[in-house]
């Protein structure tokens, strides 16, 4: 996307501050980081989007949507064209009535939401105060603190740091195997406790609890993409067994692999 684009989206958003501005299209997921002075719904209909703020990326499966609070420097995500994204950016004056509205938030879509979102498929742009839809849209805004009480909570830590970058790199893309903090180490040329006080203190976060972390959000996306069995996914995933994946999927989650995937198939 050009910049001469990029800024009369952006325009196109602010242009109505009081408003609701729809878009069912993928533009937001070509922008680079950036951010609005609206609150912005993003709901994740198929497929699996990332959404990526200065220090973390943030998972959001099918059937989930982000609330994205206004000033947040951010960009959408996604690793196929076949991911549906439909986003909403809210009116901000109210967003002080509810603590819900000032801190970002992945959660999932049950019925009721489903059904409204879907509702607002023919809807382009902006719908003023004056427009018979504003009340729809300023219900599904209500609602959300009420519906969605617990988040998501699938986030990767990222950083830039030249010595720990790497080795986030190497782990991402040797997740399966086992890895150890002695092997990783040894590998990188540094001792254990140097490398765990480098995740420590770069990214808030364990070697441990990165890599089962990691392992998990592979899961969620083989889940998600992949026509494979559960046992399957543990052994991929570095698991030795489906018993030791399934509570570690389960501790990070609050819910079986198994349930995951009857719920998003």
């Amino acid at each position: 996307m050009q910049d001469l684009e990029i800024t009369a989206y952006l325009h196109a958003i602010e242009l109505q501050p009081k408003s609701v501005y729809i878009v069912h299209e993928k533009t937001e997921r070509l922008l680079p980081m950036h951010s609005h002075t609206k609150s912005q719904f993003t709901y994740v209909e198929g497929g699996i989007a990332y959404i990526y703020t200065e220090n973390k990326t943030y998972f959001i499966p099918a059937r989930h949507y982000v609330w994205i609070p206004k000033g947040l420097p951010h960009f959408v995500k996604v690793r196929t064209s076949a991911t549906i994204t439909r986003n909403l950016y809210f009116y901000t004056d109210d967003d002080h009535t509810e603590p819900f509205y000032g801190k970002l938030g992945i959660y999932p879509v049950n019925t009721l939401l489903y059904e409204m979102i879907g509702f607002t498929n023919n809807w382009n742009g902006d719908i003023e105060k004056k427009d018979n839809t504003y009340h729809f849209m300023a219900a599904i805004k209500n609602i959300l603190p009420q519906l969605s009480t617990r988040s998501f909570p699938i986030a990767l830590p990222t950083t830039t740091n030249s010595r720990l970058r790497p080795i986030v790199l190497y782990m991402a893309q040797y997740f399966g195997q086992q890895i150890t903090l002695e092997s990783i180490s040894s590998r990188f040329g540094m001792g254990e406790r140097t490398l765990s006080r480098l995740f420590q203190s770069t990214m808030n976060i364990s070697f441990l609890q990165y890599l089962k972390l990691l392992r998990i959000v592979r899961a969620i996306e083989m889940i998600l993409q992949e026509d494979r069995s559960t046992t399957d996914i543990a052994y991929l995933t570095g698991y030795n067994s489906l018993a030791a994946f399934s509570k570690a999927f389960f501790q990070l989650t609050n819910i079986r692999p198994s349930d995951f995937a009857k719920h998003n198939s």
